[in-house]
């Protein structure tokens, strides 16, 4: 991975996960996901844990992004529960301290949202799986400002590129990166004949319309 250039890393990870079938796409036959959203995607990147030399890719990619831009980061912090292991595999490459991130506080015990050590003002990168409409992942990144640390960045494997992800992070002045993305995603397909070219304006439409799709 070491090879791969930051800017090599959207179409290298996209065929990555395309090699595994952790991302699907049937323009033509499109997922119903939970929320009840008609997609011609479903992205499943807990696979990936699956496939040593795919997971080694991704945590590199995740290494290669924080050296280059967050050079300073104290700890690693891994949402719950995707982001999990790959934060713990970035943090054993970084030689950096882990915490992870509930997605509410525990109901019983000492009730910590938050598992690991993040000090007063310590310099927290949080990893991510996959950001949809990106609430969850702020929710994350909140509850460490919350408990006193410096978010540098939200970084996730995927992105959809809603537009409704990308302003919600500007809102909340929180950066995001990541290692791949859905226009990165659909010219590896069409790069490799797995999609047509007419199944790309389709595809397209359905990022800047998810909830107008197949209707």
């Amino acid at each position: 991975m070491s090879d791969v250039s930051l800017e090599q890393l959207p179409a290298s990870i996209a065929g990555n996960l395309l090699d595994i079938g952790a991302v699907n796409l049937r323009p033509n036959e499109p997922f119903t996901w939970t929320s009840g959203i008609i997609s011609p995607i479903y992205c499943d990147n807990r696979l990936t844990m699956s496939y040593p030399a795919i997971r080694e890719s991704i945590a590199e990619g995740f290494a290669q992004l924080i050296r280059a831009h967050y050079p300073d980061t104290e700890v690693i912090a891994g949402t719950a529960t995707a982001g999990i292991p790959h934060a713990a595999w970035v943090a054993q490459k970084l030689n950096l301290p882990m915490a992870y991130i509930r997605d509410k506080a525990k109901g019983h015990g000492k009730q910590n949202q938050i598992e690991g050590i993040i000090k007063e003002g310590q310099k927290v990168v949080v990893i991510e799986d996959l950001i949809s409409t990106g609430g969850s992942s702020l929710k994350a990144a909140l509850a460490v400002i919350e408990a006193g640390g410096d978010v540098q960045s939200v970084l996730a494997i995927f992105t959809y590129q809603f537009a409704l992800a990308e302003e919600a992070f500007r809102e909340e002045g929180i950066e995001l990166q990541t290692l791949s993305n859905y226009t990165a995603l659909v010219e590896e397909a069409r790069r490799r004949g797995t999609i047509s070219e007419s199944d790309v304006s389709l595809l397209q439409s359905w990022r800047s319309d998810p909830q107008g799709f197949g209707k």
